[in-house]
């Protein structure tokens, strides 16, 4: 048999043909873990268990969670830090895109997982366990976002409660987005989450008024082959971008 070629870095190269790698041991303890939480209930089923179906051992397991919770909620910490790193590149212009970006993120971390994710969904719905561990992480996600929107809106009266409320709002408007595709209710979930993420701007509006980044008016030509249209705005090019292309859709 012909040797396999390698990369430039040393590693081998996969061909056409070549069999599919395994699965990483972390995921196949992901999977391992549902199933069995499916087939015999969580507080049922043992770390010994869950490793063994996994195909690893005990100390393998413990090497990648601390806990039978820790499988559930795998990518939690990752996720922590993604959004913290969005909204550290964030200025005071762009502060409600970062926002809005790092619910994407988040929301496309469960778009990718598929199945595993509803799995998840069902299993937490039964299991008061794993229910409040999920709370205790929408919290740690609304405390991110209170404490971003509170320093970005700096002394203005009331801040610090605006900055409470926007910040539960954006949870809570991730999260019925979140489970309406969970339940296999929405069809396209990143356009229902910036509808819903807009809906909270609106709430909101004040001395921070973004709700009306775009003031537009359209003029169409004689001959109705061209329309023209006018804005009106003091927001920087990112906040007025998504709602200039609102504008021409509606056009």
């Amino acid at each position: 048999m012909a040797p396999r070629s390698r990369s430039a870095v040393g590693g081998p190269v996969s061909r056409p043909g070549d069999p599919e790698p395994p699965p990483a041991a972390t995921d196949r303890l992901v999977d391992a873990a549902l199933a069995l939480f499916a087939e015999r209930g969580y507080e049922q089923t043992t770390v010994e268990e869950i490793a063994e179906r996994a195909g690893v051992s005990r100390s393998t397991f413990f090497r990648n969670y601390r806990s039978k919770e820790d499988v559930i909620f795998p990518a939690h910490d990752e996720l922590l830090a993604a959004i913290r790193s969005r909204l550290d590149t964030s200025t005071g212009d762009t502060a409600l895109v970062a926002v809005s970006d790092a619910v994407r993120l988040v929301l496309r971390h469960y778009l990718a997982e598929g199945e595993r994710a509803r799995l998840r969904y069902r299993l937490t719905s039964r299991v008061t366990a794993l229910r409040d561990r999920e709370f205790a992480s929408q919290a740690q996600y609304q405390r991110l976002f209170r404490e971003f929107i509170a320093e970005w809106m700096g002394d203005e009266p009331g801040a610090a409660l605006r900055a409470e409320l926007m910040a539960a709002a954006v949870v809570a408007a991730h999260n019925h987005v979140l489970r309406r595709w969970l339940r296999s209710e929405a069809t396209a979930p990143l356009e229902e989450v910036d509808r819903a993420l807009r809906a909270v701007v609106d709430l909101f509006a004040g001395s921070t008024d973004v709700t009306q980044p775009v003031r537009s008016s359209t003029v169409p030509s004689v001959d109705g082959s061209t329309t023209v249209v006018v804005l009106s705005s003091a927001h920087p090019v990112d906040v007025v971008l998504p709602a200039l292309r609102r504008t021409l859709e509606e056009i």
